[in-house]
């Protein structure tokens, strides 16, 4: 097991947002001053099992620049263990959503596997920070780490990211598997209330959902120049730009596009045809081939294109599925009748440039007529806040934390059954077919995103709970 490393990381100027958040920006100024004093001398430490690829890693670079623009000290951490050890924690991660994932067993050696997997990186965290800090431990992958670091002293916060509104026998063992460890952190969280466990005790859980960063690379403004530009030089539209096309990276530098994707397709898209997207990681919990069933059997218009958009899956380090399940997708795009076919793009997307990968995502994004999510689970869903921003109307699967971001009819579309195809296919013809009513969710779902999906308004939550953990408590008698 090698030690874990840090990720290194870049203040970000919290007065961006002054003019975009208006009035709203006080308070949150107010609140992160504050927390300069508050944490003097505390180092505030992040650990997950990625900096590549997933919501954890994204929420993370969303929110932690300006936690250091704060004058606080933060440090992110990842995880580097076997991938035996990620082989089990995917099956607690499809569980957590209700999955049976690999059928695998979560019993007595399956536990002590895990705790003793950790046990080298609990040891060395544990010598790495100091009483004062506080320690936020990211999803599953982490929970086994909170006996030895708060028998060090620190605060520890475990955040569970993932869950279901309604729990079944894999849910419930998963929960039990992870139990004890979760118990004796100091605070537990999650995305939303149905998510808390029934057997952590009362008064551990609190209620804080991710949020995305306007200003980066991934949700900054594109000129459709630009924009095509980029598509070129991912090879999903025709033509590669003359020059590399450029974006702002999140240190104020110069970055350039000069990948290219891997896409598959019969041909490639033709500019001004409709275009639905989804963005997502190849994890058979998004539904690839449910779009694909639908797009080749149920989607009315006959001339719309579909991209299915991801990353290569050999750059996201804690999904060990992910190669598997896009082999399967594969396949159902190669058996797909050649008509359907013709109209569909799979693309995957270089991950050894992150702002690079977050440019890319973004102009495709931008391209799109409309964006889905069609997950059979979620646990928040931050593509569906990221495409909101981009000002486009979103259909997605009415569960998890994506009902918590579209207001039905308003600002998106939701579909109650996210196996229902035909219902999924007719919200997406009602959105091609009505470019005006398109348009007006587009921003509407932009305007929500600006009123409280944001990485910075949720920072002030975080912000809160911590002084709750660290405020001297009333000694007996007072």
């Amino acid at each position: 097991m090698a030690e874990p490393i840090q990720v290194e990381l870049e203040p970000q100027p919290l007065e961006r947002y002054r003019e975009l958040l208006g009035v709203d920006f006080g308070p949150l100024e107010q609140l992160a001053d504050g927390a300069r004093g508050r944490l003097d001398g505390r180092v505030v430490w992040n650990v997950n099992s990625t900096a590549r690829g997933g919501g954890v890693a994204e929420m993370l670079r969303a929110y932690l620049p300006y936690v250091l623009d704060d004058g606080v000290d933060t440090r992110w951490v990842v995880l580097q263990e076997e991938p035996s050890f990620f082989r089990l924690t995917k099956r607690l991660h499809n569980n957590f959503h209700g999955d049976p994932g690999d059928g695998g067993p979560l019993g007595p050696d399956e536990k002590q596997f895990y705790v003793d997997s950790l046990a080298d990186s609990g040891r060395q965290l544990a010598e790495t920070v100091s009483p004062e800090d506080v320690v936020i431990l990211h999803d599953p992958q982490t929970a086994g780490l909170v006996p030895a670091i708060r028998g060090r002293g620190a605060t520890v916060i475990w955040r569970c990211h993932i869950g279901v509104d309604e729990s079944n026998e894999f849910t419930e063992r998963a929960e039990r598997f992870l139990a004890d460890e979760a118990s004796q952190a100091h605070a537990c969280v999650f995305s939303r209330p149905s998510y808390i466990w029934e057997c952590l005790p009362d008064g551990l859980s609190h209620i804080i959902p991710p949020g995305i960063d306007a200003f980066t690379p991934k949700n900054s403004e594109i000129d459709d120049v630009t924009r095509d530009a980029v598509l070129g030089a991912i090879g999903l539209v025709a033509g590669k730009p003359d020059r590399a096309p450029t974006f702002t990276r999140p240190d104020g530098s110069l970055g350039e596009v000069l990948s290219s994707g891997v896409v598959v397709q019969d041909s490639t898209l033709p500019p001004e045809v409709p275009l639905v997207v989804q963005v997502s990681r190849w994890d058979k919990l998004k539904d690839h081939g449910g779009l694909l069933a639908l797009f080749a059997a149920d989607l009315k218009d006959q001339t719309a294109h579909l991209a299915l958009v991801g990353p290569d899956s050999a750059g996201v380090d804690d999904d060990p599925e992910g190669a598997a399940v896009y082999k399967d997708v594969l396949e159902q795009f190669r058996n797909l009748p050649a008509e359907a076919r013709s109209r569909v793009h799979l693309v995957s997307l270089p991950m050894d440039d992150l702002d690079e990968n977050a440019f890319m995502v973004n102009a495709i994004q931008r391209r799109a007529d409309v964006i889905v999510q069609k997950s059979l689970a979620e646990g928040f869903g931050l593509t569906v806040s990221e495409g909101m921003w981009k000002a486009r109307p979103m259909v997605a699967s009415r569960i998890g934390g994506i009902q918590d971001q579209i207001d039905d009819g308003v600002s998106g579309l939701l579909i109650d059954d996210p196996r229902d195809l035909p219902a999924f296919a007719a919200a997406i013809d009602s959105l091609l077919d009505d470019t005006g009513r398109a348009a007006t969710i587009g921003q509407e779902a932009k305007l929500k995103v600006k009123s409280g999906l944001l990485s910075v308004q949720r920072l002030a939550l975080h912000y809160r709970l911590i002084d709750l953990l660290i405020s001297p408590r009333p000694t007996s008698g007072q």
